[in-house]
């Protein structure tokens, strides 16, 4: 194959240099204004070598419509004679091929002329997508046993892509270009105002939460997806504002194919007619940073093509930039701390959207997914094609199913819905990862399982925080009112404000307790009454992690879903099966000598720290002034040690009690289960015994 744009005075010396005979010359056209360049072109060249030129013209079946399809068709013909006429004389010689698939007609083509050279444009053809005829010329480069000769024959050059990653010493959007763009922005929060949207008063509260929506929508894509990340913060932003910028959506214009082949092409580094066979033009989603496609791999195998916009990071950093110092001026200021903590909301904004950008982390997303599913039979997550993939492009398997609602009904409907619920208990309060924007268009159904699509939102939750949400749900279930409120002030960041009303803090959460009371195991919902300890607290001025609220909004959303999937599940049933993994898990974890060893040593160590802050707190510490000797502080660190210990071993004893329990008492729990829960409560059993006779 030459290379593209060549005049025919530069390919000659090629040509004859190749000692071979041309007497046959075929050029594909469909008569639009660039395919006859290419056409003019193999004319010039039969002129030179005074070879017979064919003139084949693919017609596409589908593209003969209407009541007189074969006059529409005599028509086609008639004009590529005159074309053929016109420009090969004598010699030349018009064909046409019926068929949906051009390059493969070309190169079929070539074979049955027996032609020497076949001349293709490298420009679509009319009637059909650039995508699908993009991919025409490689493809018959590659499957033609004849030279093949490619002419460029565009009238326009593909737009350059700018840098989107940013480089060393790379300019910060300048002063002048911040402070214009503050102005447009300050212009426009002027005219829906700013203050009495933010305002936590309840007067017109909808109406302004419409107005703030109305704004972003305005400043463009990238404050209508801050929009969108808000949604998930009600804890910073009033619940009525929260649930209007819920239905924010994107208002972008879809990218052009030219500037989806350049984004490609930069990141693949190659033709990305090397790689996809074909790419569908119409985009399935098309939003602020990205834009969807589906397509086919040269191999054959259907999959989703996820393309960055061109200026989405360039824009996306501008406005950043301006808000962040926006924000250290408002974090200054007593009337803005009062509304809302501002530095929070705009370092949680920048964080997410700048993790956003780099697509490396949704595939990284996709993949820890991918493990934490992996007990889960009835779901999936879509495969990342790493070695294709980039900060800028993210090529997944294409889940070739339905709506997860759709799915049909059945045995397998019924356990991925149970199977849903426990992976959210298992992601959230086991693994400390999960998916935070669940809602049924992220959900599919395929191959009878459920698949969880869009990766880029996720929540990480800290050892600490899911050990408090236990505690938070225990406390719930057992309406203990006191020690809920305990457990939501050890949650929360820092020391309550200095007019915190605890009593008044009990109330409302005596009251929470009451609307939940009513209701039966089946209809409590676990999102709601997350996000409704969320408001509580922000009323209070109790700051709980952020991670609480996503977990609210995403277990909220996830439980919808599967009581769709179906409306008999019990969730505290299927947290009792979860709850049971778990202990049989923390079983297996104590049975192990080592990891009991490392255990029991964590404990002697933070002991020993804590004998440590008691002596400098005493001042016991060396130096003139009191001194007070405490003795035998080896002899107590080596009993506390020794308690924890038997402790452990104890908790493991009644861990397999419990198992052996209740295994025994399912009614479809398998023999060996319990032999092994009752073996190892045994043993366990029968070693603390045995500690605390020798401690005797």
């Amino acid at each position: 194959m030459l290379g593209l744009g060549l005049s025919f005075a530069q390919f000659l010396p090629n040509v004859t240099g190749w000692g071979a005979v041309i007497d046959r010359i075929l050029v594909a056209t469909d008569q639009s204004e660039t395919a006859t360049r290419a056409v003019a072109w193999a004319a010039e060249m039969s002129d030179r070598y005074a070879a017979q030129l064919l003139v084949l013209q693919v017609i596409p079946p589908e593209h003969l419509t209407g009541s007189d399809t074969d006059s529409a068709a005599q028509a086609a013909a008639d004009q590529l004679a005159a074309l053929t006429r016109d420009v090969g004389g004598d010699r030349g010689r018009p064909l046409v091929v019926y068929d949906s698939d051009p390059a493969d007609a070309i190169v079929r083509a070539c074979e049955d002329e027996r032609v020497d050279l076949v001349v293709v444009g490298n420009v679509g053809m009319r009637d059909r997508t650039e995508f699908l005829l993009g991919s025409v010329p490689n493809r018959v480069s590659h499957n033609a046993r004849c030279s093949v000769v490619i002419v460029n024959t565009a009238i326009t050059e593909v737009p350059q892509v700018p840098r989107q990653q940013a480089q060393p010493g790379e300019a910060a959007p300048t002063e002048g270009q911040l402070l214009g763009r503050a102005a447009h922005v300050a212009q426009v929060f002027a005219k829906y105002g700013l203050g009495e949207v933010l305002h936590r008063g309840q007067d017109d509260i909808t109406g302004r939460a419409r107005r703030f929506r109305d704004a972003l929508e305005e400043l463009g894509p990238t404050f209508a997806k801050l929009g969108q990340i808000l949604s998930t913060r009600p804890d910073l932003l009033p619940a009525a504002v929260v649930d209007e910028l819920a239905s924010l959506q994107d208002h972008v214009a879809s990218l052009s194919e030219a500037e989806i082949v350049a984004v490609m092409e930069k990141e693949l580094k190659v033709p990305w007619e090397d790689v996809f066979a074909s790419i569908e033009s119409d985009p399935m989603a098309s939003g602020t940073i990205a834009q969807v496609h589906r397509a086919t791999l040269v191999g054959g195998e259907r999959v989703v093509v996820k393309v960055q916009r061109p200026t989405a990071e360039t824009e996306i950093r501008q406005d950043l930039g301006l808000l962040q110092q926006f924000a250290a001026k408002a974090g200054q200021r007593p009337a803005f701390q009062q509304v809302l903590d501002v530095p929070a909301i705009i370092e949680h904004l920048s964080s997410s959207l700048l993790r956003e950008l780099d697509f490396r982390h949704e595939a990284a997303n996709i993949e820890r997914m991918r493990q934490v599913l992996a007990s889960f039979d009835r779901l999936g997550v879509p495969r990342v094609h790493t070695g294709l993939s980039t900060g800028r492009l993210l090529v997944m398997e294409e889940i070739q199913g339905i709506p997860v609602l759709q799915a049909p009904a059945g045995d397998a409907r019924r356990e991925a819905a149970r199977q849903l619920l426990e992976a959210y208990y298992h992601q959230v309060l086991a693994a400390g990862f999960f998916h935070a924007d669940p809602h049924p268009g992220n959900l599919m159904w395929w191959d009878q399982k459920i698949y969880l699509l869009d990766l880029g939102m996720v929540g990480e939750v800290d050892a600490g925080v899911r050990e408090s949400l236990l505690l938070l749900l225990l406390a719930f279930w057992q309406e203990d009112t006191e020690f809920l409120a305990d457990a939501m002030l050890a949650l929360a960041a820092g020391l309550p404000p200095t007019d915190f009303d605890k009593a008044a803090f009990q109330a409302d959460l005596t009251g929470l307790l009451a609307s939940f009371r009513h209701q039966s195991l089946k209809e409590l919902r676990l999102g709601p009454l997350l996000q409704q300890l969320t408001e509580i607290s922000v009323r209070h001025r109790i700051k709980l992690p952020s991670s609480l609220a996503l977990i609210g909004k995403a277990f909220g959303q996830m439980q919808m879903a599967a009581a769709e999937l179906d409306p008999s599940l019990d969730p505290f049933s299927v947290a009792g099966s979860f709850y049971m993994r778990q202990l049989a898990g923390q079983a297996r974890t104590l049975a192990n000598p080592r990891q009991l060893f490392y255990e029991t040593q964590k404990i002697r160590v933070r002991a020993s720290r804590l004998l440590e802050g008691l002596e400098r707190a005493i001042g016991t510490t060396s130096g003139p002034g009191l001194q007070v000797e405490l003795r035998g502080v080896q002899e107590l660190t080596d009993a506390i040690g020794s308690a924890s210990r038997r402790n452990a071993i104890g908790l493991a004893a009644a861990t397999a009690i419990l198992g052996t329990a209740i295994t025994a008492r399912a009614p479809h729990s398998r023999t060996w289960l319990t032999a092994t829960f009752g073996t190892a409560a045994v043993l366990l059993t029968g070693g603390a015994l045995a500690g605390v006779t020798r401690r005797r």
